[in-house]
């Protein structure tokens, strides 16, 4: 992993609950698989902390997050302040080895790293893989998908359509 990128502080306790929010577009994540909890601490009592980072400045989804924050941990007898962390901005490097697993048996491709990234973005190789198949014989279709952080390519051999992840450093 890389040394740049923050590690997750998030009190044992408070992690359950946590992970047990879904992010509001790809509900088959956590949050916290998402990468977009940063910090989630207890300062005494019921009271906790939790710093998000959201997935890309205007992402429309972080108040929802911070909503759904706030319920899971009354609903588990915390009282949470929530704050909108913008720094160090959020990367797909973020996202947990088990979101990347959820994300591909959801149907989404996950990023690759940024130079293989770059490459099938501008259509010059083919190394995204097929969530459906496992087939890298695959086309662009759009560098834009079902929102800005994902691309839309067609596979070649199943011929299914499917969403790809985008790499964001």
């Amino acid at each position: 992993m890389d040394a740049t990128i923050p590690q997750q502080e998030i009190d044992p306790g408070l992690l359950a609950v946590l992970d047990a929010v879904s992010d509001p577009e790809i509900p088959v994540l956590s949050i916290v698989q998402m990468g977009v909890i940063r910090r989630a601490v207890s300062t005494g009592g019921n009271r906790v902390e939790v710093d998000i980072t959201p997935t890309y400045s205007g992402c429309p989804a972080m108040d929802v997050i911070a909503d759904d924050v706030r319920a899971a941990l009354a609903r588990a007898g915390f009282e949470a302040q929530v704050r909108l962390v913008l720094a160090p901005a959020w990367t797909t490097n973020w996202i947990t080895p088990q979101g990347r697993a959820a994300l591909e048996a959801y149907g989404i491709a996950p990023p690759l790293e940024a130079s293989a990234d770059k490459a099938a973005l501008l259509g010059e190789s083919k190394v995204v893989k097929c969530p459906r198949c496992g087939s890298t014989r695959t086309t662009l279709v759009s560098r834009f998908g079902s929102t800005a952080c994902k691309a839309l390519f067609k596979c070649d051999d199943c011929l299914e359509p499917f969403d790809y992840f985008k790499c964001l450093k």
